[in-house]
């Protein structure tokens, strides 16, 4: 009798093990392949879907404020101003009575910049869908704007390439090209010029407006991060409240 007791809790024991078993091997599968889990926590899939949307509503912030009359020329934090090797010459022209063409020129570099920002959306959210879900989980747990950091760092100068033709398109439009080639031309003949300086102003406006938007990305990802009202979807709430 005191056998058969003994084999039968034997059996129940391990009935009860390879059920452990078996459901400790079904959750790891489930978490690799980025399901939910019974205890209702954040997925990996969630969690990179969420720093993706933190982005992509950091670029929407950052074009919404500086893609209208004023968002670049009005605002003293981003305010494109004539280029360093310029300066002098703004110094010259201005001393010589030639002001208003000089802020003739930065008003229209201006205007371009503001009106290139506005075509910068799905550059910016192509190069956020690139983003692995390894690496979105690296910066879901990294400091305050480590995924701005991160999309800054892997993708900068792609996007200035694929930002340049706007940028330089706008700059044709409202005649910045023009006004400053002419404020560089006049300032290249006067007699008392030695170091000549070049009229391309492409670059150099495309950088300003790229580093203005990620500027407003890390503002955007700052917020979500610190502030629960500014996750404004269920989405970032999960993601960014589960992890607060």
């Amino acid at each position: 009798m005191l056998k058969r007791t003994l084999l039968l809790l034997a059996g129940v024991c391990l009935l009860h093990t390879t059920q452990a078993q078996i459901l400790k091997k079904a959750s790891g599968i489930l978490k690799s392949a980025g399901g939910a889990t019974a205890t209702g926590s954040v997925t990996e899939n969630e969690a990179g879907m969420g720093i993706k949307e933190a982005l992509e509503k950091g670029v929407s912030a950052g074009i919404s404020l500086l893609n209208k009359q004023d968002g670049f020329f009005g605002n003293e934090l981003y305010k494109v101003l004539l280029p360093p090797d310029a300066l002098k010459a703004e110094r010259a022209l201005r001393s010589i009575g030639l002001g208003s063409q000089v802020d003739k020129a930065i008003l229209q570099i201006n205007r371009a910049a503001e009106e290139a920002v506005g075509f910068a959306k799905p550059i910016f959210v192509n190069a956020i869908k690139q983003m692995t879900i390894t690496d979105a989980l690296n910066l879901l747990r990294g400091g305050q704007r480590s995924a701005t950091d991160y999309f800054q760092g892997k993708t900068t100068e792609s996007l200035k390439s694929a930002f340049a033709p706007v940028i330089d398109s706008a700059l044709n439009k409202t005649s910045a090209t023009r006004y400053y080639g002419d404020l560089v031309t006049k300032y290249n003949g006067l007699p008392t010029t030695f170091n000549k300086i070049n009229p391309d102003l492409k670059g150099y406006v495309t950088e300003k407006a790229v580093q203005a938007l990620f500027d407003q990305i890390a503002k955007e990802e700052l917020a979500i991060r610190q502030n629960p009202a500014a996750r404004t979807t269920d989405l970032l709430k999960k993601v960014f409240g589960n992890k607060s």
